[in-house]
């Protein structure tokens, strides 16, 4: 009987149940509709925080349709990077998400087949259809060529969060793809 391969299975075994047991904390970032602001966590800490974004024309809530103007709540990923859209840098979420396309199929504002291409794109760990009834190119972005005086009295983007082009240098630093957004 080999007792060094014994025990060397029973550090495996026991380091493993350990690491599995214990909770790697995720940076992730937090929009919060009602004051404004925007932080970025690592878990519970926060790593970072941002003062007045600008929201939706219509506000924050539950976006039913392309157009409507409303920034949607829920949980989101971040799905790619745009550094020169026209506002600057665009943070792009994974909006319609599996919630969302759920809600719409069964209120029947999308087919079955519009369901299945944004579930289907979901399982496959790509960025959902942009182009449904739903809306899409939903984000977090700069000012670009907008006005700052704008930006910091009115919410005035179609659905999306806007911060300041400086800030959005600083929030860069916290994103990649697949980091989770919780718009609140």
């Amino acid at each position: 009987m080999n007792l060094g391969g014994v025990r060397q299975g029973l550090l495996v075994a026991l380091l493993g149940g350990w690491l599995a047991g214990s909770a790697v904390a995720e940076v992730w970032v937090q929009v919060d509709t009602r004051a404004q602001t925007l932080q970025v966590l690592d878990g519970d800490r926060v790593l970072d925080n941002f003062g007045r974004v600008a929201l939706g024309v219509a506000g924050a809530g539950l976006k039913l349709r392309r157009g409507d103007d409303k920034t949607p709540l829920g949980s989101f990923r971040v799905g790619w990077l745009n550094p020169r859209s026209r506002f600057g840098l665009f943070i792009g979420l994974d909006y319609p998400n599996r919630d969302y396309a759920e809600a719409a199929l069964r209120d029947g504002r999308i087919d079955s087949q519009t369901h299945g291409r944004i579930v289907a794109a979901l399982d496959a760990g790509h960025t959902p259809p942009q182009d449904t009834p739903l809306g899409g190119q939903i984000g977090i972005h700069g000012l670009g060529a907008g006005n700052p005086e704008v930006h910091g009295l009115f919410n005035w983007t179609n659905g999306c969060v806007a911060l300041t082009d400086a800030e959005m240098r600083r929030l860069a630093k916290w994103i990649e793809p697949g980091t989770r957004v919780e718009i609140r």
